[in-house]
């Protein structure tokens, strides 16, 4: 089955994972993680992609991050691969691919899923048994987002402006929301959103990304209702 396009249209937040190729190792120290958001700080300035949460594990990335032009986040992250790798082969006398290949990603409702992503991201560390508490882990926005710990790689999306009037009000109303886990659907619903470059959103969001981008952004259906949903959009079933 080919692939299917990349979608970034500029402004809507999107979920990335990017995986070690055969899930190896991407960091062995701290100074590994520190490189890589330099990296990354650089390439998303450079091609002007906001980042609003993060979260660096041993073997892969979890990032949220909103494009301000179409193909941004694609360049940003051939940047970041290229120069993060080019380091970390030298510095750790490798040659070699680092990551498997195509980062993954799905576009984000952000009103009504965007920050159900940032604790899906950030409490990534727990989930891994690493932490106990998202604020125990150095390598994620948690601090940034949940504290108020000052970040150049941080811009706050909208969506978690709106959390308050004051940075108090932000920081004590977006803590509360890590009180309780993500339960077992909205993990699902995330992981195949991603996994599978869909929407992760409303039907209606899903929708509207359907007939502005002209892709399906839910996953295919088979047999006769598949074809009349084909014929209804005018375009071959992907």
């Amino acid at each position: 089955m080919p692939r299917l396009p990349r979608c970034a249209p500029p402004d809507i937040p999107q979920h990335i994972i990017q995986r070690g190729n055969d899930r190896q190792a991407c960091f062995a120290d701290k100074q590994d993680f520190a490189v890589y958001l330099n990296c990354l700080d650089e390439s998303s300035r450079r091609y002007c992609v906001d980042i609003h949460a993060w979260a660096l594990m041993t073997n892969h990335v979890h990032l949220i991050v909103s494009p301000r032009s179409d193909g941004s986040i694609s360049l940003m992250m051939q940047a970041v691969g290229r120069d993060y790798v080019s380091w970390f082969n030298k510095r750790h006398t490798r040659t070699g691919t680092l990551w498997e290949g195509r980062f993954r990603s799905c576009l984000i409702d952000s009103e009504h899923y965007l920050l159900t992503c940032y604790r899906y991201v950030e409490m990534n560390p727990v989930r891994a048994g690493l932490v106990s508490h998202p604020v125990l882990y150095e390598w994620s926005s948690y601090r940034h987002n949940a504290l108020g710990h000052r970040s150049r790689l941080l811009t706050a999306h909208p969506v978690y402006l709106q959390l308050g009037r004051s940075a108090a009000e932000r920081l004590a109303a977006y803590q509360e929301l890590f009180s309780e886990q993500l339960d077992e659907t909205q993990l699902s619903d995330i992981r195949a959103a991603t996994n599978r470059g869909l929407a992760l959103g409303s039907q209606r969001f899903k929708d509207e990304c359907t007939l502005r981008l002209g892709r399906r952004f839910v996953p295919g259906v088979r047999g006769r209702r598949h074809r009349v949903l084909t014929n209804q959009m005018g375009s071959d079933p992907i």
